[in-house]
């Protein structure tokens, strides 16, 4: 431009307001052409090689992580002997993955009883595409539910009310009792229809499944004659158990 450092940071101030650089900047610059130096590109930096990160490698870090989930940075890079970071690369960058921590279920599902689920659901699917208005007036389900024998009183329910400036009500510190009891509650849209408490020392099963089924049955006819005409779809929100 043919002006000095002062003269360029006025000219650069002047129409790159925002984003002119600084002074010692521009120093280094003209030092930097001074000599001999013709491009404005970033030199290369030193810095962590990032060789290791190659398609072959790549492959193999996804093949290594889709056989053993729970393998470390560490044991990955042992096995393919490049560094963690480079691992971490892969993963986090070329393969978009996270390691993340397992959360809690009832229960696993078999690949029959995910098919069953499956199947219920084109079932109950189809009943609602013919009737929809009806359907979920017929439609009963059910959950099942802890129950301990002694439950504390809530904060929230020993809200007591008071004189303005009055102390607080106090009450001593408990916990739910070790005993409790399991508590089916089948429900429709009427209200519920029975709740049965697991018996103690009984066993979960099919067979205890079944006789909940036939206790329902009982239950529907009796409290809910309008159904007897119509048929109705059963589901529940746990597993699904059956005796086959």
């Amino acid at each position: 431009m043919g002006k000095n450092t002062v003269g360029a940071k006025q000219w650069l101030d002047k129409y790159y307001e925002d984003s002119a650089p600084g002074k010692s900047t521009i120093i280094d610059w003209y030092a930097e052409f001074k000599r001999g130096r013709t491009s404005t590109d970033d030199a290369e930096r030193s810095g962590r090689s990032k060789s290791a990160v190659v398609p072959e490698n790549i492959k193999n870090v996804h093949k290594i992580v889709l056989k053993h989930r729970k393998m470390k940075l560490r044991e990955i890079a042992d096995t393919l002997k490049i560094s963690e970071g480079s691992v971490f690369t892969i993963l986090h960058e070329n393969l978009g993955m996270r390691k993340l921590l397992s959360k809690w279920v009832p229960r696993l599902l078999t690949p029959d009883q995910k098919q069953q689920r499956v199947d219920d659901s084109a079932r109950c699917l189809e009943l609602f595409k013919r009737n929809k208005k009806d359907f979920l007036r017929e439609y009963v389900t059910m959950d099942e539910t802890w129950i301990h024998r002694y439950t504390p009183e809530s904060k929230r329910s020993s809200a007591e009310w008071t004189a303005a400036g009055g102390s607080r009500p106090k009450r001593a510190k408990t916990q739910k009792s070790a005993g409790k009891i399991m508590a089916s509650v089948f429900w429709d849209a009427h209200g519920i229809l029975f709740i049965d408490y697991l018996e103690k020392g009984k066993t979960i099963n099919s067979e205890y499944y079944m006789a909940l089924l036939e206790r329902l049955s009982a239950e529907i006819k009796k409290k809910r004659a309008h159904m007897q005409k119509k048929k109705s779809c059963f589901t529940r929100t746990m597993p699904r158990v059956t005796s086959r």
